[in-house]
């Protein structure tokens, strides 16, 4: 298999096969495109999410936080508490886990989270840092968004951009390079991109307007994001390439390095499934709080209809293999 996620048709196979022991309180189980789980607390819903950063060695504590927080805002619910496995090189020394850790501390305080609890170890094999977060959050039942329930003729709205996260990777990991051939403004701007992760404010403004999925597109960028919210639901869905905002600093990264900005990491990304009549005020509630927010498509009833309109023409828009992000590793 490539780096980067298990593709679906292997996690149907094996891993969603088996997944231990029924349990009628899971509202939201596993499947291809949801990325938390949510259990039946009564009144409330605790909303689950697990995600490693392995993509990135710098500021790993922040991606964490909010990577895991992200994964259970599109859920509707606000992150709560936190727990981080980290994994260590054989080299690695107190620095190292002190820079991670004040990043999640300052991530977590930020959002209004607790760390709870988790594991750190010095592991035999490894070249760099690994952290592996588990977040929880809650939400009232009435509010729970299902990141399978997209529905045909819903409209999607993609919040901030393409390649968010991957911009900010690319310029922290590649930063000499980069200088030297965009100079300093252009590389500052590009790791600035790192502020943009979250999307958690623009998830829960959408979850009071009302929507009916979310999803955070991460690994495999926009462009696996749409496949894995249209798989969850059993749709199609239209794109329109020039309705998608690439950042400046995005499309210079990706033109010298030769990657797609579509399948490229893009956690800071949210993705809303929305009904027709409601789509404007999401744009708008969302661009109020200085978050640029676009309509770039429309689920389709057929399942089998994934295209992206580009210079006029419609054409099968591809699920990424991989992610652009492992390109440059």
């Amino acid at each position: 298999m490539l780096p980067g996620k298990v593709p679906p048709e292997i996690l149907e196979k094996i891993v969603f096969n088996l997944l231990g022991a029924q349990d009628e309180r899971v509202i939201v189980k596993s499947g291809v495109g949801i990325d938390a789980a949510a259990i039946d607390f009564g009144e409330t819903v605790l909303v689950a999410s697990s995600d490693p950063i392995t993509g990135a060695e710098k500021h790993i504590g922040f991606y964490a936080i909010n990577v895991n927080a992200n994964d259970v805002a599109t859920f509707g619910a606000r992150p709560r508490w936190f727990l981080a496995t980290i994994l260590l090189p054989e080299n690695a020394d107190e620095d190292v886990l002190r820079e991670i850790m004040e990043d999640m501390h300052k991530s977590a305080e930020k959002l209004g989270v607790s760390i709870v609890g988790g594991h750190t170890e010095v592991t035999i094999g490894l070249n760099r840092p690994i952290v592996i977060g588990t977040m929880l959050g809650e939400v009232k039942k009435e509010k729970l968004v299902r990141s399978n329930g997209a529905k045909a003729g819903d409209v999607i709205i993609l919040t901030k951009g393409a390649g968010i996260e991957g911009t900010s990777i690319i310029a922290s990991e590649k930063e000499e390079e980069l200088r030297e051939v965009f100079g300093d403004e252009l590389v500052e701007r590009a790791k600035r991109f790192l502020e943009k992760i979250s999307v958690v404010k623009e998830a829960l403004i959408a979850t009071e307007i009302g929507v009916h999925a979310m999803h955070d597109p991460t690994e495999g960028g926009i462009a696996n994001g749409f496949h894995e919210m249209a798989d969850a639901a059993g749709l199609g869905f239209r794109v329109y390439y020039d309705r998608i905002p690439i950042a400046e600093e995005t499309k210079k990264l990706c033109e010298y390095f030769n990657l797609d900005p579509l399948a490229l990491i893009s956690s800071g990304s949210l993705l809303i499934a929305a009904p027709p009549e409601k789509a404007e005020e999401i744009v708008k509630a969302i661009k109020k709080e200085g978050i640029e927010a676009a309509i770039v498509g429309e689920f389709l009833e057929d399942k089998n209809v994934k295209v992206i309109v580009r210079d006029g023409k419609e054409v099968p828009l591809k699920r990424p293999e991989t992610d652009e992000i492992w390109k440059l590793f």
